[in-house]
């Protein structure tokens, strides 16, 4: 084993650690950097005109203090964490903010986000919330728009083969990123959910071939592992929305369990679909982001004559997982004021019980102040699983 390999996980660590060390490098080589939030935010176009995506991430080890000086209480605490991350000036290398039409919290303060932060450029993104007909057409336009818009920015026209090339470059990120989901199926794993998750929040904050190269290196360091180096104990699923922190991976496995697979937004829900590759590009785009990808505020038109049925079409990437990875139990866990997946928990919860899977739901604030008060729970949920 050579140093490179021995450091690679190291390297990860540190840049988990110190969120922004690498966009603030290429920053100072020349590199541009755009800043956006939400997995609903088509960073191909991003990377097609030349910047670096930079998804912006909250801090549950801070207090949110400037941000809640702007923004009402009972928003998102997600949402609010990233605003007064940024506010407090951590993402001063981004010269320029992308948000989507995603939930209320998002789409309702866009203009205190663009206000607040001054930045060079800002662009927001209309998704509709449904998925055929004029609804894909309407978005389609609009991913025309963010293309012009950006290019303007860039001083070049985003051409079809820029685009091109970005969406193969992005799918071969997402083929790696699941390639690491496969050595969580031994059991007991061969990584933990801790690690996976330290992983895929690093690559989202890299130039997309330098993710590449890391998740390779990765990849190569994880398969060299002669053993797992973790007992076997129940297999858990998360399902929620975005978990941008690894401390909710960690509370779970310290508690006793293996995290093997999720539906997250740092998770399967972004990195498993894939975009299409030839015919317009700008078309392909549009059905990753507004039908590929899984999230409760995009509305899909019941499928089947029965309530079972509706909640297989919906629900089904779910129960695909706990199939694929053996899953023991799923925590669901969700933020407070999370309204598109809040109002989704009763229906979630009965799908799950149609698959007589063990299921925990938690609602937590994103804070560190609070998660730990999970663990009686958590603790409880595996001595049920495992009895």
């Amino acid at each position: 084993m050579n140093e490179k390999d021995s450091d690679i996980l190291s390297k990860v660590e540190n840049y988990y650690q110190d969120y922004g060390l690498r966009a603030r490098e290429l920053k100072d080589q020349g590199q541009k950097v755009i800043a956006y939030l939400c997995s609903l935010v088509p960073v191909e176009i991003i990377s097609a005109a030349g910047f670096l995506p930079f998804r912006i991430r909250g801090d549950v080890h801070e207090p949110i203090t400037k941000g809640d000086t702007q923004l009402e209480t009972i928003a998102c605490p997600f949402m609010r964490s990233c605003f007064d991350v940024s506010l407090k000036r951590r993402y001063d290398f981004c010269e320029g903010l992308v948000l989507p039409h995603a939930c209320d919290s998002i789409t309702r303060t866009y203009s205190v986000w663009r206000y607040s932060l001054d930045l060079p450029y800002s662009h927001f993104i209309n998704l509709p919330h449904t998925v055929r007909g004029p609804s894909m057409d309407f978005f389609k336009a609009e991913l025309e728009t963010f293309r012009k818009s950006l290019g303007r920015f860039a001083g070049k026209e985003i051409s079809d083969g820029d685009l091109a090339e970005s969406i193969d470059l992005h799918n071969e990120n997402r083929n790696k990123a699941r390639a690491l989901y496969e050595l969580r199926k031994s059991d007991p794993p061969l990584v933990s959910g801790t690690e996976i998750a330290t992983i895929l929040t690093v690559g989202m904050r890299l130039p997309v071939k330098e993710a590449n190269n890391l998740f390779d290196e990765v990849l190569e360091k994880l398969k060299q592992r002669k053993e797992a180096p973790f007992k076997k104990a129940p297999r858990i699923l998360i399902d929620g929305a975005c978990v941008d922190n690894i401390d909710f991976f960690k509370l779970i496995e310290d508690s006793g369990a293996n995290v093997v697979a999720d539906s997250l937004c740092i998770g399967t829900r972004d990195y498993w679909p894939k975009t299409e590759v030839g015919g317009n590009p700008v078309d392909t785009l549009a059905h990753r982001y507004l039908d590929k990808i899984n999230c409760p505020r995009t509305y899909r038109e019941k499928v089947g004559e029965t309530y079972q049925e509706d909640l297989e079409s919906r629900f089904g990437d779910v129960g695909s997982l706990i199939k694929e990875f053996n899953v023991d139990g799923v925590i669901l866990y969700l933020y407070k004021y999370c309204d598109p997946f809040g109002f989704e928990v009763p229906a979630r919860k009965a799908y799950l019980d149609s698959l007589k899977m063990p299921v925990l739901y938690l609602e937590d604030e994103y804070s560190t102040g609070t998660i730990g008060r999970l663990r009686t729970r958590i603790q409880a949920f595996l001595e049920m699983i495992g009895s």
